[in-house]
């Protein structure tokens, strides 16, 4: 799957992309790693189809267009729909209606991909393999027992980064910047040179500190899925 962005258009001289690049290149990424239809482009979003019963389509919004996210949410409100709007919380939230979840805040981020020293605490080892268009890392105690783990899309000039854990366990030891040199290095060798992410707010402090700026926030909000 190559997305339209997917060799070096919306590239500034910083090194990171526009926002709309970003995103488009963040919701292609998203599909790869999550095993999903590629998006489809419509007039100002796109749209993904999950296909799960807590998430069965994502509208990803580059930006804050009022009368897009209103015509979205007046038509499709159903059961397990979300929004991922690229815009602040306070100019989302008033174009929903109450029914609409409204999750912590996450943001877009972006970086050139730079070789990283793979550097990692005692008693661990890496595993990293290609599965695909994707990348896995594992972090392993020497026992065998799953430390750390990631996973990066590769898409051409972009990798997506997603599914970045570390064990409760194993924590406050690195793991964490461990698993994403690892994916980095290893996206830098199959042809990737930016790398974009969307992160929760205690994964924004770490990739800050990694060097990646911050795109623009990102409200998410669903309408809920009944349980039983």
């Amino acid at each position: 799957m190559f997305s339209p962005t997917s060799q070096t258009a919306g590239l500034l001289d910083s090194g990171a992309v526009e926002r709309s690049v970003a995103a488009q290149a963040w919701a292609y990424g998203w599909a790869i790693s999550r095993d999903t239809p590629p998006p489809m482009q419509r007039a100002g979003y796109w749209e993904v189809r999950v296909g799960k019963p807590e998430q069965t389509t994502r509208y990803v919004l580059p930006h804050l267009d009022r009368e897009v996210l209103k015509q979205l949410v007046a038509n499709e409100s159903a059961a397990g729909t979300w929004l991922k709007v690229c815009a602040p919380l306070e100019s989302v939230s008033p174009l929903l209606s109450k029914d609409w979840k409204i999750h912590a805040p996450e943001f877009l981020m972006s970086v050139a991909l730079a070789r990283s020293a793979e550097s990692l605490a005692a008693g661990y080892r890496v595993h990293i393999e290609r599965v695909g268009a994707l990348l896995r890392a594992t972090v392993l105690t020497e026992d065998g027992d799953l430390a750390a783990s990631g996973q990066a899309a590769l898409d051409g000039a972009f990798a997506t980064f997603d599914q970045i854990v570390t064990d409760e366990a194993h924590r406050r030891r690195g793991l964490g910047r461990s698993v994403m040199a690892a994916l980095t290095n290893g996206a830098l060798d199959h042809g990737a040179r930016h790398g974009v992410l969307v992160a929760t707010e205690a994964g924004a402090a770490l990739y800050a500190v990694l060097g990646w700026p911050m795109v623009s926030p990102v409200t998410a909000a669903s309408m809920p899925v009944e349980v039983g």
